[in-house]
């Protein structure tokens, strides 16, 4: 009789299956892991955020220091509003974050005060830290503040970093 040898798919079918992908508890516990992650990483992620549109307001009290620097130079004070400032002065932040004002009754020949404060429809508004940027010049000499939601903020201004 002649021998015979089994089947070359007898031996692969004999095998037990291979098990390939992930179960059902591997998968969730991944997903567990990446939500609390996500739930540390967000809000220093929106705190990044909102640090970085104060830029916005940075930039425009700047241009507004600028300008009335420019202006006083040929007159004998600064001016008490924006718009009559020559040159592009607005009196929203070019991102459109902050309202800009000179306050009233602030302006003399040797100071005034600019003031950049949240617009309410703004995703900065959620900032409660930094509603209200303040730049006073007196006599030369500039004084950087900041309001939040709780008031006027202590020194070293968190709002003001150079």
């Amino acid at each position: 009789m002649p021998l015979r040898l089994p089947h070359p798919l007898s031996r692969l079918l004999s095998r037990p299956p291979v098990r390939a992908g992930f179960t059902l508890m591997e998968l969730m516990v991944t997903i567990a892991v990446a939500a609390v992650l996500a739930a540390i990483a967000w809000p220093s992620y929106q705190t990044a955020v909102q640090k970085s549109r104060r830029a916005d307001g940075v930039a425009a009290l700047t241009r507004i220091l600028q300008a009335q620097e420019r202006w006083r130079a040929n007159n004998p004070s600064y001016q008490g509003t924006l718009t009559s400032l020559p040159g592009a002065v607005e009196v929203v932040s070019p991102d459109r974050h902050y309202d800009l004002t000179v306050v009233d009754g602030s302006v003399s020949a040797t100071a005034y005060i600019a003031r950049a404060t949240v617009r309410s429809g703004s995703p900065q508004a959620a900032d409660d830290r930094c509603q209200v940027l303040q730049l006073a010049v007196d006599g030369g000499r500039i004084v950087y503040s900041s309001a939040g939601s709780g008031g006027a903020n202590a020194a070293p201004d968190p709002c003001w970093v150079r």
